[in-house]
């Protein structure tokens, strides 16, 4: 009879356990999906106005490379989702390609090798041909696109840490005294007594004690994405630059063909004269060359409305872990409102002497309701928190406009380029600068965070084991204890 009423109450607290979680991983779900379904609509706003423009004012120098500029954006979809991609060199090899292809067809008349257009790109830098636009959306992207798909990320993980943890097993002692808090009054013979308040949080917060651990990273989870949200305005924030791409790269083309006389003298004399193309129309017969004017995107009011929503709910689940005790106990264990002589003790109607027990693991030593082992935590909510800080860290990366999984990546090669030093799991992240077809996702693409990540990315935070020094260690140790000890 004991047993089964153990199990019967342990059942009833992991249910209450799933329901009063499922409310707040219904609001960070919505919230990813309105901030995510904003963030792609940007972009593709952006490229719409860019196809629908472009041919227009630019012809043939938009047309015949409409190509690359979908392969842009395809590029910058992937790295939001969170494709392995390095978003500088990216953009470095658009605009290397984009020039190579338009001098092409500014100068149809010259015969311009490979090997010519490899020194005009190494002439690239210093000429600055299409102007401060590839600089300008180089900087703004980059720490536009790391908030924003950050963000989204952050959402993500607390969302897959909540659900995790809701589904916690609880322990034996657990189980005992949740029976005891709520059916051994009705066996005492005074069923209408409800438990004491303290008596009842003693119990919970036994009981979740490893929950409430919890309670630290993820106050620095939801600060730090209510923190990063204040990168979302102003010239280089998520709404303008995410939802302008294509207002820097009609200012790159028109700085080009203004440049286009300049550009192509200084090319000359730096890589010396083309040979005429037979084939091609003759120097005289230029092309008309069209400009674009487009105005800087301005923010609507659909981004204010999300992070105002978001930063609400976000501060309202900042003490979910550590207020589940007596939020289970007022709404799912029928607990006496006062503590009075009226109330269940645990042994009788009476009022509750001990005191409260603080939030936490360590603070259960003394628990008088729930024999709990502080040394030894459950070892599923310790990795859930470790998830927690790997998210926070990324989060305040990305707040000082830093892509931390790029940079962890390439940090943890050889240096070389090789591929030596390290696993392929950890260094096979980084991609060549040609293999944009073949790049994968990280383990932590949205909507949430891989089963592995952790175990990844604390394998790529430390070097790989040293076995020579330890086998030599071991080697001198063993001479040692062979040798004889005479004096």
């Amino acid at each position: 009879m004991e047993e089964n009423l153990a199990n019967r109450s342990r059942a009833e607290l992991e249910t209450a356990l799933l329901e009063g979680s499922r409310a707040l991983q219904a609001t960070l779900a919505a919230q990813q999906r309105g901030f995510d379904d904003h963030f792609q609509r940007l972009l593709n706003d952006s490229e719409r106005v860019l196809q629908e423009a472009f041919p227009g004012a630019f012809g043939e120098l938009y047309t015949q490379n409409a190509k690359a500029f979908r392969d842009l954006y395809a590029e910058l979809r992937l790295y939001y989702g969170g494709a392995n991609l390095h978003l500088q060199e990216t953009l470095a090899e658009f605009w290397a390609r984009l020039l190579e292809r338009l001098f092409r067809q500014l100068h149809p008349q010259l015969l311009l090798p490979d090997d010519y257009l490899d020194c005009l790109g190494k002439q690239a830098e210093p000429l600055r041909p299409f102007g401060e636009a590839p600089r300008e959306l180089r900087l703004r992207a980059t720490r536009a696109f790391v908030a924003a798909r950050t963000f989204v990320q952050g959402l993500g993980v607390a969302g897959d840490v909540v659900r995790k943890v809701a589904k916690v097993p609880l322990s034996p002692e657990c189980s005992r005294a949740v029976m005891k808090l709520v059916y051994c009054a009705h066996c005492l013979g005074v069923p209408g007594a409800r438990p004491c308040p303290d008596y009842c949080r003693n119990v919970l917060k036994g009981c979740l004690a490893n929950q409430a651990d919890l309670d630290a990273e993820w106050r620095n989870l939801l600060d730090s994405m209510v923190l990063i949200t204040d990168k979302f305005w102003g010239p280089s924030g998520a709404e303008s630059v995410i939802g302008g791409v294509h207002y820097w790269l009609a200012e790159a083309i028109n700085a080009l063909q203004d440049n286009s006389d300049t550009l192509t003298t200084k090319v000359i004399q730096g890589c010396g004269n083309p040979k005429v193309n037979p084939q091609g129309p003759g120097s005289e017969e230029k092309r008309p060359r069209g400009k674009l004017a487009l105005q800087e995107r301005l923010p609507a009011g659909t981004l204010q409305k999300l992070v105002s929503e978001a930063k609400a709910q976000l501060r309202d689940a900042q003490d979910f872990w550590i207020s589940l005790p007596g939020t289970l106990c007022s709404e799912k264990l029928a607990m006496s409102s006062a503590s009075d002589e009226r109330c269940w003790n645990g042994m009788a109607k009476g009022r509750y002497l001990p005191e409260v027990m603080g939030d936490g693991l360590a603070n259960q030593i003394n628990n008088p309701e729930v024999e709990v082992d502080i040394t030894k935590p459950d070892m599923t909510i310790r990795q859930q928190i470790m998830q927690l800080k790997i998210m926070t860290n990324r989060l305040r990366g990305a707040y000082n406009g830093n892509d931390l999984d790029f940079q962890d990546a390439s940090d943890d090669g050889s240096g070389s380029g090789s591929g030596e030093g390290c696993p392929d799991e950890v260094c096979g992240r980084k991609v060549g600068r040609k293999s944009a077809s073949s790049r994968t996702p990280l383990t932590h693409a949205l909507p949430g965070l891989s089963e592995r990540e952790g175990q990844q990315t604390s394998a790529a935070a430390r070097p790989p084991p040293r076995a020579c020094p330890l086998l030599l260690l071991g080697l001198a140790l063993a001479v040692l204890v062979a040798a004889p000890r005479g004096r």
